[in-house]
């Protein structure tokens, strides 16, 4: 019933650098079906897409047009907005293998003038064809049948194996074989539960190559779909594009179904430090804010990269070598020496708190950086109060524990500022 393609032998998995890497984003369909999301307006839509070309982007799934007539209308709008903006992205939409789904999506690339991939999806587990009723003929006849009608219409398509990951290679290979005879240019194997490890998805990348490549297909691309239920998301991309699948698919902070898909922002930073693309991430901060503020999905503090203290420490050892580092008047120093990721990639810089578990040298650089003399008792005076209390002290208390001493006014930036996911200089 679960086929595992993360058991097979030899358990051996490699990171080759891959030929091609294409990024893309599905914020705007898979990442707006988490429960927890607010739907965004079409004008937050539009500035999100506008920001994708900017941190490397080139494709985007830009809404289930199916769904409803505003979904419809939605996509027009988008697909509209990338050919008149010129934004050099590929949109695409999904769409069950069912005329249903794919007549709107004919609908969406008459109206705009543009023209969109369908992604057809259909699952193909043992476990979800039991629950269906299907099997492998009536599944072959469902998918030659939606991907012809589409493709001798004047789309484009994709086809998606929903739980590819779970599914039996005696089923995949006919199933994939049958829409690329039916007329689809491209193939995605999906993730959809978050099963999958590294070693899975190199074998199940192999296999469907190795069918491709038999069959006479060498040419058809292949796309990855993950899912994060086993926090994988982003080494399983990875594994995917060096198993040899040339594009990826994620959102921003890793929206979507349950826990949600791969997340787009630690996939790209990955991909650079890795350097498989060279791509300026300076705008980073912008796409995940503007993805949480449009979703009303918050950042947590401790997220990777554009969480609030990915760059701030606190702690009187990790500060302490920052703060010599920035001493010697090397930044680039300072920016890796308690850091794997540099801040200055994401447009941000090194930060240092005083709280509980600092030191002097936490205390010296915050009066440093608000242009403070440093002392002795002035020194003391905040580490007291620090070590009292039960969190990271923001500049105001840290001015209560220096009034004392003098009446000077401190020109501070808030902490809550010098630590904004959004990039700062």
């Amino acid at each position: 019933m679960l086929y595992d393609w993360n058991a097979i032998s030899p358990q051996v998995i490699s990171f080759e650098r891959p030929d091609r890497v294409v990024l893309n984003d599905e914020t705007l369909r898979d990442g707006l079906q988490s429960p927890s999301v607010r739907q965004p307006s079409i004008d937050e839509k539009q500035k999100f897409l506008r920001l994708l070309p900017r941190i490397g982007v080139k494709a985007a799934d830009i809404g289930y047009d199916g769904a409803s007539a505003a979904a419809l209308a939605d996509v027009v709008v988008l697909a509209r907005t990338i050919e008149q903006e010129k934004l050099g992205i590929t949109p695409n939409c999904a769409g069950r293998t069912h005329r249903a789904d794919i007549d709107p999506i004919l609908e969406a690339q008459q109206r705009s003038g543009v023209a969109i991939q369908a992604a057809l999806f259909i699952g193909s587990s043992a476990i979800r064809q039991w629950v269906e009723g299907w099997d492998l003929d009536g599944l072959k006849r469902i998918v030659h049948d939606a991907v012809s009608y589409a493709q001798t219409r004047g789309l484009d398509v994709m086809f998606v194996t929903e739980d590819t990951t779970r599914a039996r290679p005696e089923d995949l290979g006919p199933i994939y074989l049958t829409a690329v005879d039916a007329g689809a240019s491209r193939l995605c194997i999906s993730d959809t539960v978050g099963h999958a490890t590294p070693v899975g998805v190199q074998h199940l990348v192999g296999f469907l190559r190795s069918c491709l490549n038999g069959a006479g297909f060498s040419q058809i691309a292949l796309d990855w779909h993950g899912h994060r239920d086993r926090g994988l998301d982003v080494v399983n991309a990875l594994a995917a594009l060096s198993a040899g699948v040339e594009r990826v698919h994620g959102c921003a902070l890793g929206i979507g179904e349950r826990v949600g898909n791969a997340a787009m922002d630690e996939m790209l930073v990955n991909l650079v430090l890795m350097g498989w693309m060279d791509q300026d991430l300076t705008a980073l901060g912008e796409y995940c804010a503007l993805g949480s503020s449009m979703t009303g999905m918050p950042i947590p503090s401790n997220y990777p990269v554009v969480g609030a203290d990915a760059f701030l420490t606190s702690t009187g050892v990790h500060a302490a070598a920052v703060a010599k580092a920035y001493a010697k008047g090397d930044t680039w120093l300072a920016d890796r020496v308690y850091s794997s990721v540099p801040a200055s990639l994401v447009g941000r810089r090194q930060s240092i708190a005083v709280g509980p578990m600092s030191g002097k040298s936490n205390v010296e650089f915050w009066l440093q950086g608000h242009g403070v003399e440093s002392t002795t008792e002035r020194v003391a005076s905040v580490l007291d109060t620090a070590k009292t209390a039960s969190h990271v002290l923001n500049d105001a208390e840290i001015g209560a524990a220096l009034a004392p001493f003098e009446k000077q006014e401190c020109s501070a930036i808030p902490l809550s500022k010098r630590s904004s996911p959004v990039p700062v200089s």
